[in-house]
C-alpha cells in the first residue's frame, strides 16, 4: 500500500514538473501567475471531474455579479485535528466561519438556474451558527458576549491607563528631567521604557531593557512592574477562558465533520470557477473549453506574452502543420500560440480570441520540443538531445507535439529523410504535430500528404522586413540573405554568399518566391471579394429590416383604421334604431366624427444620410452638424454647446445660422431627480449610455442627476468615476446617501 502511494505521489510530481516546464516553454508564466492571483486559496490548474459540467457552471457564474470570496486557508490541518478530537485555534475556527458566511451570502442572493440550485444545498447546522456569533467580521473574538471576559478586559485597560499615568508623572519629574533623552515612551521587547543617559540610577529605579545606537539606556521603571504583573495574571485568566471556548467550539465542530468536509470541497470547486470568471472579466478575456476532437481553429488569438500582437488566424484541422518562411518572422511564436491555446482550453484558462469562430480540440498531453538540449552539464549534443526527446513522444497517445527548428543539429538531407519517417509514424500513433522548419526538402516530402497542412511566414519585399502574418497552403522562403543584411552583415559579404549559393538554387528560390507572390495576389483578390460580399450582405439586411418596419407600420395603420370604422358603424347602427329623425341625424353626425380625418399622407423617409454643415433638429432643439464620427453618430452644435448623438434621433430642418456667442445664458427652471441605471452593463457600453444621458440632461436643463452603477467587482464603478472626472460639464460628484443607493450610486452636479 505504501509503495502504491509513493508511486502515485511520484507520478503526480512528474506531471506537475512537466506542466511547469511547459508553461515556461510556451511563455505563459506571467499569464498563469496573474490568473492564480485571483484564487482565494492555492489550487491546481486542473479541475477534477466532468469538464462539461464544470464549464456549464463557469458560464452560469460568469453572467452573475458577486463579490470575490476572502482569502481562505486549506482545511488539511483543521480536518486532521477534528478527526483526532483535538482543539482548534481561534484562527483555524475562523477559517471555517469565513467559508460558511460566504456561502450564506451567496445563498441569500437567490440566484436563478444551476448556481441558485447549488447554493440552496448549503444547509448550515445549528452548531456552526452557535460558534459563528462569537467572531467579528475581522476574526476578533466578541468578548462582550462573555461577562467575565468583558470584566477582565476592562481591568486590563485600567491597569494600562495607570502605567501611562505613572510614566507621564516620571517624565514630568524635575529630578529625572536632566537624564531624559526625549519625552516619549519606547516599546522595547514588549516593555514600556524611558530613554535615559548614564547616571540615571541616582533618581530612577528600574530594569535596563536595552541600549540605543547612541549608547543611551532603555529603562523600565520599577513603579510599573507590579502593575504589569497584574496584567500578566489577568491575561493568563483570559487565555484559560479562551482555551475553554476553543475546546467547546472544537467539540461542536467535530460533531459536523461531514459538513465541514463538504463545504471544504465545494469551496475549492467554487474557487476554481470564480477565479476564471473574475480573471476573464478583469482582463476582458474569453472562456473556452476543449472539444472532443483534435481540430484547432484559431480566430483572433493573441498570445498573452506579446504586447500589441497581430491576431493569429489559423486552421490546424489536419494531423501535421509545417510552418516555413522568413527568419524572425514569428514561426516559433505561432507554434507556441497553437500549443498555448490548447493548454489553456484544456484547463479552461481565459485567453484572448474570438470564441465564436474558434475551436480547440482535446489532447491527453501537450509537449514542446523547443529548447536546445545541449549544455556542459548533460554532456549531450543538440541532435542527440532532440532524438532523446522524440523517443519519449513515441510513448504517448493522442498528444499535441510542437517541434521548433526540426532540422536543428544535423545534416539537412539526412534529417529530411529521418524526420519524414518519424512524422509518418507519429501520425499513425494518433499524434498531432506542428513543426517549424527551413528544410524545403522535408516540406516537399511531406507536402503530398492529404493530412499535412503548409503555412508560410510572409516577407514584405518593399519594406524589406517580415510582416508577422502567415499564408496557408504554400512553402515559404527563408530570406536568409535579406535577414543578414537587416541585422548588420556587410552587403559585399551577402552578395558573395549569393554567388556561392549558386544559380540553380537561386532559380528554385525565385520559383518559390513567385509562388508566394501569386498566392499573396490571390489572397488580396479574395479579401476584396469578401469585402464586397460583406457590403452586399449588409445592404440586404438593411433593406430587409426597412421592409419589415414598413410592413409593421402598415399593419398597425390598417388595424387602427379598422377599429375606427367599426366604431363608426356601431354608431350608425344605433342611429338606425332611433325613430326620431333628429336623433338619427345627431347619431349619424356623431358616427361621422368617429371616422379618421383625411390628412395629407407623409412620405416615409428611408436611407436618410447626414453631412457636416447640415441643419438638423434633435428632440425640441435645433442645431448644425459640425462633425460625423461614424455613419450613425454625429456631433451637433446647439446654442454654442456640442453634443454627440445617434443620427436616428436627428431630423433635417432649416435654421437661421447665428454668429457664435462667447456667453451662454439659459433661462430654464432647474430640476433634479433624473436617474440613469447602468446595472449589468460592460464598462464601454455604460460609458456610451452615460454620455448620451448627460447630454440630454444638459439640453433639458437638469442641474443634478443620480447614476446607479452598483458595487459588484468595482470595475463598473471605477469606469464611471473616471468618465465623470473627464467630463467638462460635470461640476462635482459624490456617493449617494444610504437611502438612495449609498456606494452603489453617484449624485452628479452639472
Amino acid at each position: 500500500m505504501h509503495q502504491l502511494v509513493t508511486k502515485k505521489s511520484t507520478m503526480n510530481q512528474e506531471k506537475h514538473n512537466h506542466i511547469q516546464h511547459l508553461i515556461k516553454q510556451l511563455d505563459l508564466s506571467e499569464h498563469i501567475a496573474q490568473f492564480q492571483s485571483f484564487f482565494s486559496r492555492e489550487n491546481s490548474l486542473y479541475i477534477e471531474g466532468d469538464q462539461e459540467l464544470h464549464f456549464r457552471y463557469i458560464q452560469a457564474l460568469d453572467k452573475l455579479e458577486f463579490q470575490a470570496p476572502p482569502k481562505i486557508a486549506h482545511f488539511y490541518d483543521i480536518k486532521a485535528y477534528l478527526k483526532k478530537r483535538g482543539v482548534l485555534s481561534f484562527e483555524q475556527i475562523f477559517e471555517i466561519v469565513k467559508v460558511v458566511r460566504f456561502f450564506r451570502f451567496m445563498r441569500n442572493r437567490n440566484f436563478d438556474g444551476i448556481i441558485g440550485e447549488w447554493m440552496a444545498k448549503f444547509d448550515i447546522p445549528l452548531q456552526l451558527t452557535e460558534v459563528e456569533k462569537y467572531f467579528s467580521s475581522d476574526g476578533s473574538f466578541e468578548e462582550n458576549l462573555d461577562e467575565q471576559l468583558f470584566g477582565l478586559g476592562a481591568r486590563i485597560r485600567e491597569h494600562k491607563n495607570s502605567i501611562a499615568d505613572s510614566l507621564k508623572r516620571l517624565m514630568a519629574s524635575k529630578k529625572l528631567s536632566g537624564y531624559l533623552i526625549d519625552s516619549q515612551v519606547h516599546l522595547v521587547n514588549g516593555e514600556e521604557t524611558l530613554l535615559v543617559r548614564g547616571g540615571f540610577n541616582h533618581v530612577l529605579k528600574g530594569a535596563v531593557i536595552g541600549r540605543s545606537s547612541g549608547g543611551f539606556f532603555y529603562v523600565s521603571p520599577d513603579s510599573i512592574i507590579k502593575t504589569k504583573e497584574k496584567i500578566r495574571y489577568i491575561e493568563q485568566e483570559r487565555e484559560a477562558i479562551f482555551y475553554n471556548y476553543a475546546k467547546e467550539f472544537s467539540a461542536k465542530l467535530a460533531e459536523i465533520q461531514p459538513f465541514i468536509n463538504f463545504i471544504d470541497k465545494e469551496f475549492t470547486r467554487f474557487d476554481n470557477y470564480q477565479a476564471r470568471t473574475q480573471f476573464a472579466s478583469a482582463k476582458n478575456y474569453q472562456l473556452i473549453k476543449s472539444q472532443k476532437d483534435s481540430k484547432i481553429i484559431l480566430s483572433g488569438f493573441k498570445h498573452p506574452a506579446l504586447h500589441n500582437p497581430k491576431p493569429i488566424n489559423v486552421d490546424f484541422s489536419k494531423n501535421i502543420l509545417m510552418i516555413t518562411g522568413v527568419n524572425a518572422g514569428g514561426k516559433t511564436m505561432l507554434l507556441k500560440s497553437l500549443l498555448a491555446s490548447a493548454f489553456m482550453a484544456k484547463y479552461i484558462i481565459p485567453m484572448q480570441l474570438d470564441d465564436t469562430k474558434s475551436h480547440i480540440g482535446s489532447f491527453k498531453k501537450i509537449s514542446a520540443i523547443i529548447d536546445d538540449p545541449q549544455n556542459v552539464k548533460n554532456d549531450i549534443s543538440t541532435f542527440a538531445g532532440r532524438m532523446q526527446e522524440f523517443s519519449h513522444i513515441f510513448k504517448e497517445k493522442s498528444a499535441l507535439v510542437g517541434v521548433d527548428e526540426i532540422e536543428l543539429g544535423t545534416d539537412s538531407d539526412e534529417a529530411a529523410a529521418l524526420f519524414k519517417v518519424i512524422l509518418d509514424d507519429l501520425i499513425k500513433r494518433g499524434q498531432k504535430v506542428v513543426v517549424t522548419t527551413h528544410h524545403k526538402r522535408l516540406a516537399a516530402l511531406m507536402a503530398d500528404r492529404d493530412d499535412v497542412a503548409l503555412m508560410a511566414a510572409i516577407y514584405d519585399e518593399e519594406q524589406r522586413k517580415p510582416t508577422y502574418e502567415f499564408m496557408q497552403g504554400i512553402i515559404g522562403k527563408s530570406y536568409a540573405f535579406e535577414t543578414a543584411s537587416r541585422y548588420g552583415i556587410a552587403n559585399n559579404l551577402v552578395e558573395s554568399a549569393k554567388k556561392v549559393y549558386g544559380d540553380n538554387s537561386e532559380k528554385l528560390s525565385l520559383l518559390i518566391e513567385r509562388g508566394s507572390q501569386l498566392e499573396r495576389e490571390l489572397k488580396q483578390k479574395h479579401q476584396k471579394v469578401d469585402q464586397k460580399l460583406e457590403q452586399l450582405a449588409k445592404q440586404e439586411r438593411s433593406l430587409k429590416e426597412q421592409r419589415e418596419a414598413l410592413f409593421k407600420e402598415l399593419e398597425e395603420q390598417k388595424a387602427a383604421l379598422k377599429r375606427s370604422y367599426e366604431v363608426a358603424i356601431g354608431e350608425a347602427k344605433e342611429a338606425a334604431k332611433a325613430n326620431d329623425s333628429r336623433a338619427i341625424h345627431r347619431a349619424m353626425s356623431k358616427a361621422n366624427k368617429k371616422l379618421p380625418q383625411h390628412k395629407e399622407e407623409q412620405k416615409l423617409q428611408r436611407n436618410i444620410t447626414f453631412k457636416e454643415g447640415e441643419s438638423v433638429k434633435y428632440h425640441s432643439q435645433k442645431g448644425v452638424i459640425v462633425a460625423m464620427k461614424k455613419k450613425d453618430e454625429a456631433i451637433v452644435e446647439i446654442d454654442g454647446m456640442r453634443v454627440r448623438v445617434k443620427t436616428k434621433h436627428l431630423k433635417h430642418t432649416k435654421v437661421v445660422k447665428q454668429n457664435p456667442q462667447t456667453e451662454l445664458k439659459l433661462n430654464i427652471t432647474k430640476r433634479s431627480g433624473l436617474k440613469c441605471d447602468l446595472h449589468g452593463m460592460r464598462s464601454d457600453e455604460a460609458c456610451e449610455v452615460l454620455d448620451k444621458f448627460l447630454n440630454d440632461a444638459l439640453i433639458n436643463g437638469w442641474d443634478e442627476v443620480i447614476i446607479y452603477h452598483g458595487i459588484g467587482t468595482g470595475k463598473l464603478s471605477f469606469a464611471v468615476k473616471n468618465f465623470l472626472k473627464a467630463h467638462p460639464r460635470v461640476k462635482k460628484f459624490e456617493d449617494a446617501p444610504q437611502h438612495l443607493g449609498g456606494f452603489g450610486a453617484k449624485i452628479v452636479t452639472l
